[in-house]
C-alpha cells in the first residue's frame, strides 16, 4: 500500500524551498530498486567523497559514468550474449542501472575500475559567493543622525 504525502501546506509558508519539496516528492514516488550491484559511499574528506561500486565481471568499455545536473548515473551492459552451459552461476552478470541523486555543487572528478570495483570520486565545490565570510566590525567614534527623523528632545521619556 502506497501512501502520497501532501507537502503543499508546508510550501505556502517557505520560500526557496522548492527543490527540497521536488526531492521529497520523487522520494516518494520510487519504485523499489534492485539492490545489484553493492555499492559505498565513503567520505574522504571534508568535501570529498568516492562511490565504490562491486562491478565484477564488467569490462571498462561496458560501464558508463554520467553526471547529470544533482544526478549521477551508473550503467552496466554486457556486450554479448553468454551462452557458455552453466552448473551454478553465482557471479551476476546482468546489466544494470543505478542512480544517486548529488546535492548542489557536488561534482565528478574522476572515475576507475580496478579489481572488480569501481571507484567513482566526488567533490562538493562552493562557490566563493556561498562559502561564509567574516564581516569586519569597525569602532566608530559616534554614530550620525538619522536623516529624516526629528530629534526628540526635553528629557521626556516614553512610557
Amino acid at each position: 500500500m502506497r501512501t502520497t504525502l501532501d507537502f503543499s501546506p508546508l510550501s505556502r509558508s517557505s520560500v526557496g524551498f522548492d527543490h527540497v519539496f521536488d526531492l521529497l516528492d520523487a522520494a516518494s514516488r520510487l519504485a523499489p530498486t534492485d539492490n545489484w550491484p553493492p555499492y559505498d559511499i565513503l567520505r574522504v574528506g571534508d568535501n570529498q567523497y568516492r562511490i565504490t561500486m562491486s562491478v565484477a565481471g564488467f569490462a571498462p568499455d561496458e560501464i558508463t559514468v554520467t553526471h547529470e545536473p544533482q544526478l549521477l548515473v551508473v550503467r552496466g551492459e554486457k556486450a554479448g550474449e553468454d551462452n557458455a552451459d552453466y552448473i551454478y552461476r553465482g557471479i551476476a552478470g546482468r546489466n544494470f542501472d543505478r542512480r544517486f541523486q548529488l546535492a548542489d555543487y557536488v561534482k565528478v572528478t574522476s572515475a576507475n575500475l580496478a579489481n572488480g570495483l569501481l571507484a567513482i570520486d566526488l567533490v562538493r565545490e562552493l562557490p566563493e559567493q556561498m562559502k561564509p565570510r567574516r564581516i569586519e566590525i569597525e569602532q566608530a567614534k559616534a554614530l550620525p543622525p538619522l536623516e529624516g527623523r526629528e530629534q526628540t528632545g526635553g528629557g521626556k521619556q516614553a512610557a
